[in-house]
């Protein structure tokens, strides 16, 4: 028991020496850290200053440079401005010499004025004085004259005066008469120019015009089930479609006939329907000839709508549409319908635009110009002025309505388009190609108009030449003379208008010759 407490005492004297001696360590440590520390401090503090005292050197000498560098572009800028400033009051000093040598200049002349204004005045002076003798002198002279010539100054003045007035108007006259050739050959040309222009920057076609219309068929046994039971079949079909269908004996074809092209398109489309199908009978013909009217109404509206896209006209009534689009079917002697307005369209365009008018407006109207042609219905008025009443009610502009109604002559033209759109329509339906006729009518027109010529008195032959577009006159040069032959070129041209029907127009050329010839024996 004795010695467990002993060595317990013990362990605990070990434990608190222990203690003890290791806490005096940790302070030695402490303090040996401490002063490490401490050092270590003072050595970065003093390299702090020396890296601080580097950096303040180089900013020293950093701002040095610049301060030399502000100095030197001052100085240099001081410089320059100090020449500008020295070499202006040289040129101030310059001016102000020259101002002073012109100053002096200008006095000099002044005084040159002055003594020039007193000589001047003085010969004023004389020359007043020598005026006053002249007069005297004239006035005298004067009455002298009346007394030789028995005429006051007034009536000799007038005579002078009348004399003058007679020979002014003579020549005026004379000149006139030179200005206005001069301006006839120039307008004749420049005219020229501009048509060959249009006509070479406007792209034409060749139509042709059929009154009949062929559908072709693969067999002849199509044209009884055609026919049908007693006619039936065909009766239908005409009363529908309102065109003659003609069923003969030409093979593998029937014939459909009309005059109006829609109605033939109509009839032809439902006959290739009622043969594709196979089911033809009054009931069924009408059920298609009704749907195919409709097609070909959208059809004629697509077609219109088309052409004004293609030619950029903008804003035109759908009624006006429909009706452009009807002229795809119908043609005049040979040329078809759409393509002659399409191709006046342009044509007024182009010459709008040499002349300086509106080209849109002219376009519009040459497009427009033979709607009458193709309206549904057939009034008693012709197509240009029907075309100028349905211009007007579907709110086209003043000058397109007058230009379609006076196309013809119809009515008087009020503005410059309209002369533009009866000369362009004529352009397209009188260039060669344009328009053809069935040979027997056309023999007989020439006849026709030859008949006509020679009705007139003092006419002894005629020609009709250049497909009738041209009427060569030969007269009896004893029985006519110069100014009957220019009346009678009037007067026939007057008579064709009046009894012929023809496209485009005819020129007629009266020749007269005188020939005199004697024998020297």
């Amino acid at each position: 028991m004795g010695d467990t407490l002993t060595i317990l005492l013990t362990a605990i004297g070990a434990l608190v020496v222990g203690f003890l001696f290791g806490r005096y360590l940790l302070q030695k440590l402490n303090r040996a850290a401490a002063i490490e520390l401490e050092e270590k401090g003072k050595r970065i503090i003093k390299e702090a200053e020396l890296k601080a005292e580097n950096i303040k050197k180089d900013k020293i000498l950093e701002a040095k440079e610049k301060y030399f560098k502000i100095k030197a572009d001052f100085e240099e800028e001081a410089n320059r401005k100090k020449n500008q400033i020295i070499s202006n009051e040289n040129k101030l000093k310059q001016r102000e010499a020259s101002l002073n040598q012109k100053q002096s200049e200008i006095n000099r002349k002044d005084a040159e004025l002055d003594s020039l204004k007193e000589n001047v005045e003085a010969q004023l002076e004389i020359v007043r004085k020598r005026k006053e003798e002249l007069e005297s002198k004239v006035d005298e002279k004067v009455k002298e004259l009346e007394k030789v010539a028995n005429l006051s100054a007034d009536e000799a003045r007038e005579q002078l005066i009348e004399t003058l007035k007679d020979e002014a108007e003579s020549k005026a006259s004379a000149l006139v008469k030179d200005i206005i050739d001069e301006a006839k050959l120039s307008g004749a040309k420049e005219a020229k120019k501009i048509v060959i222009e249009s006509i070479q920057r406007t792209a034409t076609e060749h139509a042709i015009e059929n009154c009949v219309s062929i559908f072709n068929i693969e067999s002849d046994e199509i044209k009884g089930k055609i026919i049908g039971r007693e006619g039936r079949n065909i009766r239908a079909l005409e009363a529908a479609t309102g065109v003659e269908i003609i069923v003969d004996d030409t093979p593998e074809a029937i014939i459909i006939s009309g005059f109006d092209p829609v109605r033939r398109e109509i009839a032809r489309l439902s006959l290739h329907r009622l043969v594709t199908d196979g089911r033809i009978h009054p009931a069924r013909i009408e059920e298609v000839v009704n749907k195919t009217t409709k097609n070909i109404e959208e059809e004629i509206a697509e077609i219109g709508e088309r052409t004004v896209i293609d030619l950029g006209i903008h804003g035109l009534h759908p009624e006006l549409i429909k009706l452009v689009g009807r002229m795809r079917f119908r043609s005049s002697y040979g040329q078809n319908l759409l393509q002659h307005s399409r191709e006046v369209a342009n044509l007024c365009a182009t010459m709008a635009s040499e002349l300086g008018l509106n080209p849109k407006r002219a376009k519009r109207a040459g497009l427009l110009h033979d709607i009458g042609k193709v309206w549904p219905e057939e009034p008693e008025m012709p197509h240009a002025v029907l075309g100028f009443e349905l211009a007007k009610k579907y709110k086209e502009h003043p000058e397109v309505c007058n230009a379609i109604g006076a196309h013809h002559d119809e009515m008087e033209m009020t503005s410059m388009i309209s002369p533009l759109v009866q000369a362009c329509d004529a352009i397209s339906g009188a260039r060669p190609g344009a328009r053809r006729e069935v040979m027997e009518s056309y023999i007989k027109r020439l006849k026709e108009l030859e008949t006509l010529a020679l009705n007139f008195d003092g006419v002894n032959k005629c020609y009709a030449i250049q497909a009738g577009r041209e009427l060569r006159v030969m007269v009896d040069a004893e029985s006519v003379t110069d100014n009957q032959a220019a009346q009678l070129s009037f007067d026939i041209s007057q008579k064709i208008e009046k009894e012929m029907q023809y496209p485009g127009q005819i020129k007629v050329t009266v020749i007269r010759e005188m020939r005199a010839v004697n024998f020297a024996k």
